[in-house]
Parts: C-alpha cells; structure tokens; sequence
C-alpha cells in the first residue's frame, strides 16, 4: 500500500462512499449491510440521480474520490449509458440508478428482508 493512503475497512470505505454519495446530491440513498448474507461485500449501498448525466457524474467523482483517498482502483460498469452504474469497490458495491429503472429494477427489495435497510437519506 503506498504511504498517505488511510487504510480502508469496509465501515471507513461506507462512510467515504455515504458522504460522496451526499457531496454530489444523490437521492434516495438506502444502505444494505451484507454481512453474513453473502460473500460479495460487507455492504451495498443503492442511490439515484435524476438523469444520466448526474447519475454518471456521482459514479465518476465517487471512483476518483475512492482512489484519491484510499488508494484504492474501484471497477465500474454502465457509465456510458448512465441508467444505471455498478461500481464494486471490493468491500462495498454501489450502485446508482435513474429513478424509473431503479423502481423497474427494485434491487433493493432483493436485499431487504421486509424493511431492513437502512435509510440515510
């Protein structure tokens, strides 16, 4: 790990990602804790922006953000249509949604046993 770099557990990665996601007016973020549940994170996190292009500019400040930070290179994938981004972060996956393929979507309610994520926005 290259010096200057904080040291990036899951829960100081969730916050990073929390507030990027508040810095750059992402809406109706929810916060899935997968720990336990599966082995693809510790958790997922699920956000809109209200058209393709914020939707792209969120995911593309928050993977800058990501490395210049923690040093940490993130995959993402989607951000050429911008309707809906998936970037994986290792320990924490995001994604950002327009709002209406995020309802047609409902990737949430795949997540949340009855109402069991956790709203920060």
């Amino acid at each position: 790990m290259t010096a200057g770099y904080k040291t990036a557990t899951s829960d100081l990665l969730l916050a990073a990602i929390l507030k990027s996601l508040d810095d750059d007016k992402a809406e109706d973020v929810v916060q899935i804790d997968l720990r336990g549940k599966t082995a693809i994170g510790d958790y997922m996190v699920v956000c809109s922006g209200r058209s393709s292009r914020q939707v792209a500019a969120i995911s593309e400040k928050l993977v800058e953000h990501l490395k210049s930070e923690f040093g940490r290179t993130s995959r993402m994938e989607g951000k050429e249509t911008g309707d809906w981004v998936l970037i994986d972060t290792g320990d924490v996956i995001v994604h950002v949604f327009r709002p209406e393929v995020r309802e047609f979507y409902q990737l949430e309610k795949m997540w949340m046993p009855g109402t069991g994520a956790e709203t920060t926005h």
